[in-house]
């Protein structure tokens, strides 16, 4: 299990042994803080308390000054050796103190007990399986594939990743093998054999804050320090640099802390529809630091593709464009490089915080009215049925969802009905209706599209090269902050994200912030017309899964849709 994810932890590895008590724990080191051999995991504590970990904690100094206080004493520099301490002062309830991204095994050798917990945002994976009295776990699911009693396939994985573009949480493509939810510890008990899931903190909106003033200095304060935070490193780090307004914001932020040696990187292309590179040099040209700029050409597009699909762990329709520009990384010989990912989510950079209203109307009409376009050649109106799923689920298929139930049934030769009872299953969702429209958009953007494909496919496709992603937007205290803001403040204003803006109106350039916003992208809809393997794939499917390839190529069907078949097929699905 160690050796398939090895990719993600290049600079050591480890393995601790329970005796008596049929444990084992395992772990892949990417190293970034203490790169001395006391940064080794597994690690111990007081000969007690031992530890693998996956992650970044981001008030780990204040901590570590914290419990020294308290008398407690290190041996090393590390953040792992502060989550052990703390666990050793306050138990589990020291993981609600514990800030940044990270998932977890911590053994209580004393007490016979196992604790596995994830970060609140879910930023890193955790996946597991509990069966039989037997628990596993890793932060890739095809590790618990080796794994006999986890190997059973879960079937109906197809439908999700045809109506979602990716697998939502619970969904993996293992039966038996499931992700530990976000904010969430588990705890199993050898001697006995019981578990328990518990949360140990969770977000929430409210509009506590009304004063725009007030907001926009507060943002730029959490901001600045989240930022800062996430510079610290012993290693090399950088700065994903897209063109676009959160990018921007960050390579700014982050170039008056690290000015000497803070790295840009970015992707542009020949064809000029796509590429953002007059955005990039803008930006790099103000903040002055290291540029790196790459020319991604189609040819190198074509030679990667079928190894990008290999580095997928769960099946998704996006990340290809984190994988080349991890790559990069990667041969700029950076461990860490900060992303803008979480921004659109908290401060409404979407076109569904404006379509959200529009969608509730819509939801409330007859059943029967809302399914009358489901054989339409259209989009929207085939995918209006999704509203029959009622709530914030039917919602976010209405607006992001790739095929419509009835074209799933017909992809997947099953019966319709059998498609709409998989998708009622999972995932079993709240009711946001007690938000006001644009928060339940920035609900579903945070904990379905951000949650289940943007941070899982940013992770898995930069620990492929051994790079770890950091996104300061989901620092806890600036998320937190955020949803505190009224609605009234925080999605105010002619641009979309217009609060962030304004904060830092005076550092970005006027081009970023009045450009139209045009997303992390390639153009994969040529590339992929063009590419044999995907033709190949194509061809060996049923006459529907050719069908939809055909009006790829006529320009009928977006690029990303075409991906969800290219990959099912891809994993054996016929």
């Amino acid at each position: 299990m160690c050796e398939i994810q090895k990719h993600g932890g290049p600079d050591d590895g480890g393995l601790y042994s329970a005796k008596g008590a049929g444990l084992v724990l395992g772990n892949r080191r990417l190293a970034l803080l203490d790169l001395s051999p006391e940064g080794h995991m597994p690690m111990s504590y007081r000969d007690r308390y031992h530890i693998t970990y996956n992650g970044e904690l981001y008030n780990h100094i204040s901590l570590r000054e914290e419990l020294i206080s308290l008398g407690h004493r290190f041996s090393s520099h590390t953040d792992t050796e502060v989550i052990l301490a703390s666990f050793a002062q306050w138990g589990t309830q020291g993981f609600a103190k514990l800030k940044g991204m990270f998932a977890f095994a911590l053994w209580d050798e004393q007490e016979q007990d196992l604790y596995i917990a994830r970060d609140p945002a879910g930023i890193k994976p955790l996946y597991y399986s509990l069966q039989d009295g037997i628990l596993a776990f890793a932060s890739e699911a095809r590790a618990l594939a080796l794994i006999p009693e986890c190997i059973e396939a879960e079937p109906n994985w197809p439908v999700y990743m045809l109506a979602y573009g990716h697998l939502p949480e619970p969904v993996t493509t293992l039966k038996k093998v499931k992700p530990l939810a976000k904010g969430c510890f588990l705890k199993y008990e050898y001697k006995s054999g019981r578990n328990s899931l518990q949360s140990f903190t969770h977000y929430s909106y409210s509009k506590q804050l009304h004063d725009a003033a007030e907001v926009r200095k507060e943002i730029r304060e959490a901001l600045v320090s989240s930022v800062q935070r996430h510079l610290v490193a012993d290693a090399p780090l950088g700065v994903f640099l897209s063109g676009g307004l959160d990018s921007s914001i960050l390579a700014i932020l982050a170039s008056a802390f690290k000015k000497k040696d803070l790295n840009t990187l970015s992707i542009y292309f020949k064809e000029e529809g796509y590429s953002e590179k007059k955005y990039q040099d803008l930006v790099a040209n103000k903040i002055g630091c290291q540029s790196h700029q790459y020319l991604l050409k189609e040819e190198e597009f074509h030679d990667s593709f079928p190894s990008i699909l290999n580095a997928m762990d769960m099946p998704s329709s996006d990340g290809i464009n984190t994988w080349f520009i991890s790559q990069n990384a990667a041969k700029e010989g950076l461990k860490a490089v900060l992303s803008g990912l979480g921004g659109d989510e908290l401060f409404g950079g979407y076109p569904s915080f404006s379509r959200v209203h529009p969608a509730s109307l819509l939801q409330e009409l007859p059943a029967p009215f809302i399914s009358l376009g489901k054989r339409s050649r259209f989009k929207r109106l085939n995918r209006m049925s999704y509203l029959n799923l009622g709530g914030i689920k039917g919602i976010y298929l209405f607006l992001r969802g790739h095929y419509s139930p009835f074209e799933i049934a017909r992809q997947l030769d099953m019966p319709e009905q059998q498609v709409w009872k998989i998708l009622s299953d999972h995932p079993v969702l709240p009711n946001v209706n007690v938000l006001e429209e644009s928060n339940q958009a920035s609900w579903m953007e945070f904990n379905l599209y951000m949650q289940n494909q943007l941070l899982r496919d940013s992770d898995v496709m930069s620990m492929t090269h051994g790079v770890e992603i950091r996104v300061p937007f989901l620092d806890d205290d600036l998320v937190r902050l955020a949803l505190r803001i009224a609605p009234t403040v925080k999605y105010r204003g002619e641009y979309p994200k217009q609060l962030l803006i304004d904060v830092f109106h005076d550092e970005l350039p006027e081009e970023i912030w009045k450009r139209p916003k045009m997303g992390f992208s390639f153009p994969f809809s040529g590339w992929l017309g063009n590419s044999s393997f995907v033709k190949d794939i194509m061809s060996q499917g049923n006459r529907n899964t050719q069908a939809s390839y055909q009006k790829f190529l006529k320009g009928q069907l977006h690029w990303s849709h075409l991906m969800s078949l290219v990959i099912m097929r891809n994993r054996g699905v016929s």
